[in-house]
């Protein structure tokens, strides 16, 4: 059994999430389950939440402050982030992606970026307009996760939402899906072996 932590940012390539869950869960080589973290602009983008089932839970920001009431409870950014073997932020948005590299942490993805154990994988897929790429900030946002061991699958050129064309765009699910698989097989990350 492999747990994977899926966290969606708030870009519009949310969307795809129902097909990047779907190609998580048919991995043939191993049983997986999922939890979903939306961030409240990554559920702008989703009209319902359909996908909840006994192999996968989703989480909001809400999730975060009800679950807590008093001392002694279970602090959720923490119980996500030991739970979870592999931690994929698709999509990882601007202004996700600058959070991260500063160590904000102000909403349940990026508590449990802070909270990551970094002996664990922790991949990230940017995805925002390509001027926003472009942007020399995104470079050096980019380089500290990678300077910390997150690995990157790196954005593709294409026709954006916005009708701009050019680099920014999230990889495609079908390359962010077979990185997932290389990784659970590199790592072997069977928690049955």
């Amino acid at each position: 059994m492999v747990n994977v932590l899926l966290g969606c940012t708030g870009s519009v390539a949310t969307i795809k999430l129902p097909l990047l869950l779907q190609g998580i869960l048919d991995q043939n080589e191993t049983e997986v389950k999922v939890n979903v973290v939306l961030t409240r602009r990554g559920e702008h983008f989703i009209n319902s939440l359909p996908f909840s089932s006994e192999n996968v839970k989703v989480f909001t920001d809400e999730d975060e402050w009800s679950s807590w009431e008093k001392r002694g409870d279970p602090v959720l950014h923490i119980e996500l982030a030991k739970w979870a073997d592999i931690f994929v932020i698709a999509p990882l948005s601007a202004n996700s992606l600058a959070k991260l590299a500063n160590g904000l942490c102000d909403n349940l993805l990026t508590c449990i970026a802070r909270a990551w154990d970094q002996s664990k994988p922790l991949i990230f897929c940017p995805a925002m307009n390509t001027k926003m790429y472009e942007h020399v900030l995104t470079k050096e946002h980019i380089d500290k996760l990678l300077s910390w061991g997150y690995k990157c699958i790196p954005v593709i050129e294409k026709t954006l939402m916005c009708g701009d064309t050019g680099l920014g765009a999230m990889a495609e699910v079908d390359t962010i899906v077979e990185y997932i698989k290389n990784v659970i097989k590199e790592k072997k990350l069977y928690k049955n072996v």
